[in-house]
């Protein structure tokens, strides 16, 4: 299982609506306008067929007070942040804390997603790092930990989560 996880309107919901086109396609040919999507009101499972199947649970970001109900059987973890709403990140980071800390999740992997690359006012990786003291996460977390640019919009970056997925569901059994 993997959970997917992040404030309300970080793009959660279209991320794996794209993640299956992308898998459905073998990440070859232009993904087109993306979907519609609906602020998510408690769960989706969606299955992403890569090579294996991989069930990912996407979990509303208004569900934050309850997300440690769904921690059992998590293999791996995306955590995504708005690249675009400097305002959001504290928020973010204290919510990612939080789930690097939970006992449940400390043999998980983390992919953290830095979306919304595609907006004009979208901050650099580097500087988003900087600003939530990443390295500094990274350091003294138990987990495996990776991060990625990414526009579920555009689908720019999402071959690259597939992968990954695709490796830590392998390497996991």
């Amino acid at each position: 299982m993997c959970l997917l996880l992040g404030a309300t309107g970080v793009g959660k919901t279209l991320l794996v609506k794209r993640l299956q086109e992308v898998s459905s396609r073998d990440g070859k040919g232009d993904l087109g306008k993306p979907p519609p999507t609906r602020p998510t009101v408690g769960t989706n499972l969606t299955d992403i067929v890569a090579q294996r199947k991989i069930t990912i649970r996407e979990l509303g970001g208004c569900m934050g007070p309850i997300w440690s109900s769904y921690y059992g059987n998590c293999r791996s973890l995306l955590f995504m942040m708005d690249a675009s709403d400097p305002t959001q990140l504290s928020a973010s980071c204290v919510q990612l804390l939080g789930l690097l800390s939970a006992e449940q999740l400390a043999e998980a992997s983390v992919l953290i997603l830095f979306n919304k690359i595609d907006l004009p006012c979208y901050m650099a990786m580097e500087e988003m790092k900087s600003l939530i003291r990443l390295p500094d996460i990274i350091a003294c977390a138990k987990q495996n930990i990776t991060t990625a640019e990414i526009s579920a919009r555009e689908g720019t970056g999402l071959a690259g989560v597939l992968a990954w997925l695709q490796a830590t569901h392998r390497a996991n059994g």
